[in-house]
């Protein structure tokens, strides 16, 4: 083994999450973060004046808010395996050769037009921040982007007391921004501590969609 491989860290040494609990994210600088996962408009199929409306609703929206927001948007290839796996299921069911030789072909087709164009699903987040007032934090935005980025200030310990009252405040934060979304026609939701674990896992391990996610080795939460 190398002496830069033997040095080799864990992506998660590099994300300053201390836990995620009860769907929030607890950096390690004391800040708390929310993730909402959006639906999507095709405002293209939109008439010009349902157009006007979404951009003057989203406008309002952005307008109402007195904290700041981060809106990521994840692209990544379709994973068309659990699909496929599915329909070898399908497969086994069929009680008539008819019926299995149409699965398999249409098993076939799918393969052919997945691997023959580069078939991009686009996931949709807003992250929603609480800088607690009592700690010395920057006022810049902080989302998904940002809080990859290693931070020197020490870890903050967050009380189970404290940890509820900064709750109760993104809580609120989640509501208004769900609240003015759906304004717009985009439905949003909340993250859970699983599904979060789950996206933070994904970034960080691009290509391994097959392997089963460690929740135990990434999750902090108590």
């Amino acid at each position: 083994m190398s002496q830069a491989a033997s040095r080799a860290k864990p992506s998660q040494d590099f994300v300053p999450i201390e836990q995620v609990r009860d769907g929030i994210m607890v950096l390690k600088d004391g800040t708390v973060r929310a993730v909402l996962m959006a639906s999507s408009i095709n405002i293209v199929l939109k008439s010009e004046d349902e157009q006007t409306a979404i951009l003057k609703q989203f406008e309002n929206f952005l307008n109402s808010l007195d904290f700041s927001i981060q809106i990521f948007i994840q692209s990544r290839e379709l994973d068309i395996r659990p699909y496929l796996a599915l329909l070898e299921q399908q497969l086994d069911m069929q009680q008539t050769e008819l019926m299995k030789i149409q699965v398999r072909e249409y098993m076939d087709f799918v393969r052919g037009f997945v691997g023959g164009a580069s078939i991009m699903t686009k996931g949709f987040y807003v992250v929603v921040p609480y800088n607690p007032p009592s700690l010395e934090v920057s006022s810049s935005p902080k989302g998904l982007s940002s809080i990859f980025k290693t931070q020197n200030k020490g870890e903050v310990h967050i009380s189970m007391q404290l940890f509820e009252e900064y709750r109760s405040q993104i809580e609120q934060r989640v509501a208004m921004v769900v609240q003015g979304l759906s304004r717009t026609g985009v439905r949003a939701a909340q993250l859970g501590t699983e599904e979060i674990i789950e996206l933070f896992y994904r970034l960080f391990n691009i290509g391994e969609l097959d392997r089963p996610i460690p929740l135990s080795e990434l999750s902090n939460e108590k």
